[in-house]
């Protein structure tokens, strides 16, 4: 049955994110469904009121619009939303990558064709296919998801205790000048996850997927990482900054990016990593 999964991206983050269960799926595709057929009536139906169309001339029409509307529709929706159709986004779920990435217009097509050809319709027995495989998958993917190399999950999960952004203070006033436009929201997740888990990171992984989140960052943004900065607290600046900038848009007034002491979030006390150097040490 569907459950927690250890999604890990390819520079092994672990993602907090949750595999969505078999009967959360099973409802928004129904719902995914009815839409559809709600548009094939409602072209049907405009079809019969401007009268004229023989009836091969119907058939082959109601054909492409059928192809078009069970494979374009899942397909368009899941490339511009980054995964997610009506019903999936009514039910919480998103499509996502098995590293946890978000789709491309490849995955979703490739999922849409398989759904009309194996999973659901032409060779799917109306779904006996698709369930019987997302029931004896670890991570309840249907063929289409094995073939596009993805998997659906929750986003809308139980609360849990975020981590504690806080702006390591010898970065406040530069971090205060970057240009933070071109940070895509999937790799501020990343950085902040990885952040959240850093103690539970081995100190390799640490280094290694901090200086590569570090890294991309860097690139997207166009600020290299301050000299004598950890990358936990080059992302931990990034992260602040846009944090605080976010509320002072909303709000209309700045909310303080930094809190005393500079720690890196996810423990509240700890020995500080080999990599930290002094003045980003955290008290002991």
């Amino acid at each position: 049955m569907p459950r927690e999964s250890e999604l890990i991206t390819g520079d092994a983050v672990v993602l907090e994110l949750r595999v969505a269960r078999l009967a959360s799926r099973c409802v928004a595709f129904v719902l995914d469904v009815l839409l559809q057929a709600a548009l094939l009536l409602g072209v049907l139906l405009l079809l019969n009121l401007v009268g004229g169309v023989d009836g091969t001339l119907l058939t082959v029409i109601m054909l492409v619009l059928l192809v078009l509307v069970v494979v374009g529709y899942p397909t368009i929706a899941e490339t511009l939303s980054r995964g997610r159709t009506l019903g999936k986004l009514a039910l919480g779920l998103r499509v996502v990558r098995d590293d946890g990435g978000p789709i491309r217009l490849r995955h979703a097509l490739t999922r849409a064709l398989a759904a009309f050809f194996v999973d659901f319709w032409a060779l799917g027995l109306l779904g006996v296919v698709a369930f019987v495989v997302s029931f004896c998958s670890k991570n309840g993917k249907r063929v289409g998801d094995f073939l596009a190399g993805t998997l659906v999950v929750r986003e809308r999960v139980p609360a849990t205790a975020a981590p504690a952004i806080t702006m390591p203070q010898p970065l406040a006033e530069w971090a205060a000048q970057l240009d933070l436009s071109g940070l895509p929201d999937e790799l501020a997740l990343a950085a902040r996850q990885y952040l959240g888990r850093y103690y539970k990171l081995t100190e390799q992984a640490r280094q290694h997927l901090g200086g590569r989140l570090a890294e991309d960052v860097a690139r997207a943004i166009g600020a290299p990482v301050p000299m004598d900065a950890p990358p936990w607290a080059y992302l931990s600046a990034v992260l602040a900054e846009r944090r605080a900038r976010e509320y002072a848009r909303r709000s209309g007034h700045r909310q303080p990016s930094h809190d005393p002491g500079d720690q890196p979030p996810g423990r509240d006390t700890g020995n500080p990593p080999p990599e930290q150097p002094g003045p980003f040490a955290p008290p002991g």
